[in-house]
């Protein structure tokens, strides 16, 4: 059974080269094509190619179940300087919204909220 230890030392969104924001089916399709591309058997049993499929499988069964890509997601790899701007905040902006308040969902507003938002709009 793997630690966290062995799934942070590893970004599975890399691996299977999809956006951190992919769907269920981007990772499927993506691992697909690099399963086909790695399979030993298609390169006489040399076994870096074994070690990368394996690696591909890996991340897969991570990132393919829902509770396992959830917990990845909130431990997986931190190191800030291997990301760029651009990466870091597609990696953690559901991370990065919901500690702002903006993930979280808010009750409908009441009939005299939307009184006040419809007068405060018409004293500009």
């Amino acid at each position: 059974m793997e630690t966290n230890d062995s799934i942070a030392a590893k970004d599975y969104y890399k691996i299977l080269e999809v956006d951190y924001d992919a769907t269920d089916e981007n990772i499927r399709l993506n691992y697909l094509k690099l399963a086909l591309k790695w399979h030993p058997d298609k390169h006489k049993s040399d076994s870096a190619v074994t070690a990368k499929f394996q690696e591909i499988n890996e991340a897969y069964r991570v990132l393919s179940d829902p509770d396992k890509r959830l917990d990845y997601d909130f431990t997986g790899i931190y190191e800030i300087d291997k990301y760029s701007l651009r990466e870091y905040l597609s990696r953690f902006k559901g991370m990065i919204l919901t500690c702002n308040g903006l993930g979280i969902s808010h009750a409908p507003m009441g009939t005299q909220q939307l009184k006040e938002t419809k007068e405060f709009g018409e004293e500009k």
